[in-house]
Parts: C-alpha cells; sequence; structure tokens
C-alpha cells in the first residue's frame, strides 16, 4: 500500500513519531492468536503504514450479514467525493447522543468527511438507535483509510459483523445502557478501591460509569486509543471494559497521589469533568504500553460471563421498560433519609451497602421484608415473609454492638429442593460484610482468585451440607432454570469447574438453622430462634470472623429490592 493511499486525512504535524514509519513493515501472519501477541505487543504501533495494511485485514476478515454496503454504495448514495467539499455544519444523527467527532490529529476538513461519512452510515443502518462511539471509531479509521468510500465500507463491515458471540459496538439504548450496568458490576468487583472513591465523592454513581465507553472512545488521546483499536480490532469488545477498568485504577491512583482521595461528596457532572479532564492529559503520566499492561493484568472472567452479565442487565432493563433513552432516574433517590428506617443501620450505611450490589438492582428501593422487632423470633416466620423475594440483604446487629450481614441472590423457598437435606444454593453475586466496628465487605473467593475455577459447559453441580457430595443437573448456559431478572445466570456455580466444592457454598437452611458461606466454617451460622448464631472464615468467601465469633443476635432484618419503575 503506498503512503498516499492511507494517509490524505492526517495530519502529519500532529503525529510525532508515528510520522517516521520505523519497525516491522510487513505481517505475515493468518492465526488469530499469534495476531493477538502481536496487537498486544505493539507490533505495528510504530509504523502507521503497516497498522493501515492489518486494519484492513481484519476489518475485511470481520464475518458480516449477507447484504453490508460497501465503497460502491457509497460512491453511488454521494457522487464522486473529490469534487465535493465536505461540510461539518451537517448535523449528526441523533443516534450518537451529542458525541462530537475527536480530532485525532486529522485535517480540519476531516471532521466535515466524518460527519458525512456518519450520516451516510444513518440512511444504511436504520435500525441504529443509539451508537455514541460511531463518532471516534469514524475519526480513528479515517486514519488508515485511503477515501470516504472506503472509511465507509470498514464502518459497515465492523456494524454489519454477525459472528456469533462477538460483539463490536453498541447500537441501540438497550445494549449501551446495559453495557453501562456491566461496566459498574465490574468495577466493583476488580476495581474496588477506585469504585469506593466513586462512591464517596459523586452523588450517582451509574450516572458517573455511563462515560465508561467515552473514556476510552472519545477522551483518550491518539497515541493510546489507537493501540487500544490495534487489540479491540483483534479481541473485541471486551478489550473496552479492560482498558476502562485500568484508566478507573489510575484516575484512583492520581487521587491518591495528589492528596484528593478524601473529597467530599459533591454533584456527579464534576466527577465526570474531572474523569475526563484526566483522561484526555494521561499521556503526562501514563504510556501506551504502561495503559494496556495494566489493563490485562486485571483477572476478568471470560467473555462468555461476561456476555451473561450483559444479557441478565438487558432482561432487567426490558422488564422495567427501559429500551429507549430516558432520564435515568437516580439511585441515591430510593434511599431517601426522610422515608428510609432501619434499626440497625443508617441511610449512610444502606447507600454504601447498594454501592455494592449488581447493577441491575440499583434503581430498586429497599423494602423491609421482615424484622425481629416486629415478626418476632421464628425462622418459620423468617421464611415465610422472605420466601418469593430474590435477592434479598440479611442484616444482624449483636448485643456487643457489632453490625454484619450479607448479600443473598437466590430466593430462600430454594433451600425446599433438597428436601430434608441442608442443601446450599445461591450464585457467586452473594456476598457477606461487616459495617462495624469497621466496614469491609467479602465476595465469593473465585472472584478474586479466577485460578479457583474455570469456566465449563458441563453438567451442573449442587453442593449438600450434610453429604458434601453433589448432583448433577443440566445446565443449558442459554437457559437458566429461572428467568434472569430472577436468578443471575451471571456467576452461577454450574459454570465453572471448581477446584473444590467448598468453594460455591454460598447459602443454605432449614428448619433449624440458616448458614451463609461454608467450607471449613460458616461466615454466619443462625439458629432456629434467630437469637444465637456463629461466625468464622468459610472457604466460599475468604473472610474473617464478621463480628464476634459466637454471638447473640440483638436485632435481625430482611429488606428486599423493590423495583421503583414498576409503577
Amino acid at each position: 500500500m503506498a503512503e498516499e493511499e492511507y494517509g490524505s486525512f492526517v495530519d502529519w504535524n500532529q503525529m510525532g513519531d508515528l510520522a517516521n514509519s520505523s519497525g516491522p513493515t510487513k505481517v505475515d501472519c493468518k492465526d488469530l492468536k499469534e495476531f493477538k501477541q502481536m496487537a498486544r505487543q505493539g507490533y505495528w504501533a510504530k509504523n502507521h503504514k503497516l497498522r493501515a495494511q492489518v486494519y484492513q485485514q481484519l476489518i475485511k476478515a470481520i464475518p458480516c450479514r449477507t447484504v453490508t454496503p460497501d465503497a460502491e454504495v457509497y460512491r453511488d448514495i454521494m457522487g464522486n467525493a473529490g469534487t465535493k467539499k465536505p461540510s461539518s455544519h451537517i448535523p449528526l444523527p441523533d443516534f450518537v447522543d451529542g458525541s462530537p467527532v475527536p480530532r485525532y490529529c486529522l485535517k480540519a476538513e476531516a471532521v466535515a468527511s466524518a460527519h458525512q461519512i456518519i450520516n451516510c452510515v444513518a440512511g444504511q443502518f436504520p435500525d441504529i438507535s443509539h451508537c455514541p462511539s460511531l463518532p471516534a471509531v469514524t475519526s480513528l479509521l479515517l486514519h488508515l483509510s485511503k477515501d470516504e468510500a472506503q472509511c465507509f465500507e470498514h464502518i459497515s463491515r465492523i456494524l454489519a459483523c454477525n459472528e456469533p458471540g462477538k460483539r463490536l459496538l453498541d447500537q441501540t439504548f438497550l445494549a449501551y445502557e446495559s453495557s453501562c450496568m456491566t461496566f459498574g458490576d465490574l468495577a466493583i468487583k476488580y476495581c474496588a478501591a477506585a469504585h469506593k472513591l466513586i462512591v464517596a465523592t459523586a452523588q450517582d454513581v451509574l450516572e458517573v460509569y455511563s462515560d465508561w465507553q467515552r473514556w476510552v472512545l472519545g477522551d483518550l488521546p491518539f497515541s493510546h486509543v489507537v493501540r487500544v483499536l490495534d487489540v479491540y480490532l483483534v479481541e473485541g469488545y471486551k478489550v473496552l471494559y479492560r482498558v476502562a477498568i485500568a484508566l478507573l485504577k489510575f484516575y484512583r491512583k492520581n487521587k491518591v497521589q495528589g492528596g484528593q482521595a478524601s473529597q467530599q461528596q459533591q454533584d456527579s457532572d464534576k466527577v465526570r469533568a474531572d474523569i475526563q479532564a484526566f483522561v484526555k492529559g494521561i499521556a503526562s503520566t501514563v504510556t501506551p504500553d504502561k495503559l494496556l499492561e495494566k489493563a490485562f493484568s486485571i483477572r476478568l472472567f471470560s467473555r462468555k460471563e461476561i456476555t451473561l452479565l450483559q444479557l441478565t442487565n438487558e432482561k432487567s432493563l426490558q422488564q422495567k421498560g427501559i429500551t429507549v433513552k430516558q432520564k435515568r432516574r437516580n439511585v441515591q433517590l430510593a434511599l431517601n433519609p426522610d422515608t428510609f428506617s432501619s434499626e440497625i443501620v443508617s441511610a449512610k450505611e444502606m447507600r454504601d451497602i447498594w454501592s455494592w450490589i449488581p447493577e441491575r438492582f440499583a434503581l430498586c428501593q429497599p423494602q423491609l421484608l421482615f424484622t425481629t422487632a416486629n415478626h418476632g423470633c421464628s425462622l418459620n416466620r423468617f421464611y415465610s415473609h422472605c420466601e418469593g423475594y430474590e435477592p434479598t440483604l440479611l442484616l444482624i446487629r449483636t448485643t456487643d454492638g457489632d453490625v454484619c450481614g450479607a448479600f443473598l441472590s437466590t430466593d430462600w423457598e430454594e433451600r425446599k429442593r433438597g428436601g430434608s437435606k441442608l442443601s446450599f444454593f445461591g450464585t457467586g453475586e452473594c456476598f457477606v460484610f461487616r459495617l462495624k466496628p469497621e466496614m469491609e465487605r467479602y465476595e465469593w473467593v473465585v472472584i478474586r482468585h479466577p485460578e479457583l475455577a474455570s469456566s465449563i459447559k458441563t453438567q451442573a453441580q449442587e453442593d449438600t451440607a450434610s453429604s458434601e457430595g453433589q448432583d448433577a443437573e443440566n445446565n443449558s448456559l442459554q437457559q437458566p432454570e429461572k428467568p434472569a431478572g430472577d436468578l443471575s445466570p451471571f456467576l452461577s456455580a454450574r459454570h465453572f469447574n471448581l477446584n473444590s466444592k467448598n468453594t460455591s457454598m454460598f447459602m443454605a437452611g432449614n428448619f433449624d438453622s440458616i448458614i451463609i458461606g461454608g467450607g471449613e466454617g460458616n461466615a454466619l451460622y443462625i439458629d432456629s430462634e434467630l437469637n444465637h448464631g456463629r461466625s468464622g472464615r468459610c472457604t466460599t468467601f475468604d473472610n474473617p470472623p464478621l463480628c464476634a465469633e459466637t454471638f447473640q443476635v440483638s436485632l435481625l432484618e430482611t429488606w428486599g429490592f423493590q423495583d421503583t419503575m414498576a409503577s
């Protein structure tokens, strides 16, 4: 490929070292694994000409719908673009949601070309209703295209990708919004310290996380985002999650080093602007290689598990009727201190707990289901008030003043499937915590140590406490036993080849006790009178005792999640 065939839109004076290509001049590789390794290592990072050749090869190999618009379609629609000067005054389609076209070292007139391409895409893809990342991707691909028509074809192939399980760009509000919820779930699990900072400083955490794609495709400087694109075109959507989580980690580190990590809570828009400013200026502290190194050092679950979570979040939004863009309800308003009342935790403490729960429940408000203060100390009454609700939140205050509890993913009615045996059930979204004397959460040990399990598509396994045996059951990934809005397939133990059955003992109950966490002990054990309990280290959550190892219950509450969008 001659240089004039790909760089006509580029302002080479802004390109720095990339203006002078160096390093390898060709890629002789057809193996995907080898391509992945080369992309991550930056094999073509210093040779923009070689990058253009690789991108054409990668994009041409994307499996697409039978009828996918190509360069000729663009030329037929637009005529001879060489004799027409495009105008940046042409407004972008509504589906970009106000996202501008980033310059990314392009000539000023190239922005107008991007406007023209995106508007042509809008005409050829009428099913696109929400795609805020499209302007950034268009701008990046203009770098590596010989003309507008070729760039249009590249964009069209990315949008028309129909490879099963492969996701490249969100094209509906439902997909985009569920990706924001999924990012929130991943942030809670994989960068807890940074998430804690966002919770402490922003009034609405979900609003902050709604920018996650823009951090990567829009705010990152060209030197960094083009390296992300190198890997993204090989590995797909999961790369965006990794890079965004890495950015959140670096943002938190920057705040700590600057002594700003303990700011008072402020308007969410200020936090969003602060993160945006940090990402735009990241080149002064973090190199592209360092960013990718951090991104790929995060031990995320497989693409399959993330896809399951994304689908679960989509179903949750559909059940709430959220399929098109609308003003989002602030999650913090659900915890109104004027109406919230608990004898164990304050509204602020409940808000902190809310920041740990899966995002699809973040639009819900707490609903008191059971309290020993009103319903008495009876395990049977506990079950009768809690059955039919999932998830639930268990809160305990001991006579010593300690406060602890658990987020429980599954309906207590599931205990009946074990008959008279004390059978464990639940998913890896369960976690235990303590609030007093100090606040700490302990999630499923497999989240912190993925080496304890690997994703599989074999038969399901169910732990039983009495025999510690396991019974097989069908586990189709596409058809969980309950609707995804009721029982999340994400982190279900049946999808993992666990090295030890002790790592999946989430919750259990029978006529004489309830147990949270198992394996070498229980995180929480409560007797049938809801009066006495024990707490110790357990394998499932790898937690220390949440309070005194033997304690007396002063008060026990169970909370459900009331859908605020249902009315």
